[in-house]
């Protein structure tokens, strides 16, 4: 849902905060001190909705998805202020390293989330 998503945000910001036990980084940066990086599996609704508040808040995001209409329809909206991957193990796991927050936002209809 478009809630979900941008809550997902909203919240993995918090929690990177020193204070709640996090890496201690502003998603959106400080003059001199580079941005955090959201990778977010999955680029449906929810994670349309994730990298939108991500992009809002100055993040580097990265959507990964097996779909490659729908990368190049995120590409489109979202013109080009993030980085597209196609979902494979290469992608995800080297994503998933260089990521600050990670967004699960994977859905298959009748199946277990991955």
């Amino acid at each position: 849902s478009e809630v979900a998503g941008r809550m997902a945000v909203q919240i993995g910001a918090h929690l990177l905060e020193k204070n709640q036990g996090g890496k201690g980084v502003l998603l959106g940066g400080v003059p001199g001190v580079q941005a955090g990086k959201v990778t977010i599996i999955g680029g449906g609704i929810v994670g349309a909705n994730a990298a939108k508040i991500a992009l809002g808040m100055g993040a580097h995001v990265t959507i990964i998805d097996i779909n490659p209409n729908r990368l190049r329809y995120l590409e489109e909206i979202f013109q080009g202020r993030l980085q597209t991957l196609i979902s494979n193990g290469y992608n995800i796991t080297r994503a998933v390293r260089e990521a600050d927050l990670l967004i699960g936002a994977v859905l298959i209809p009748g199946a277990k989330a991955p």
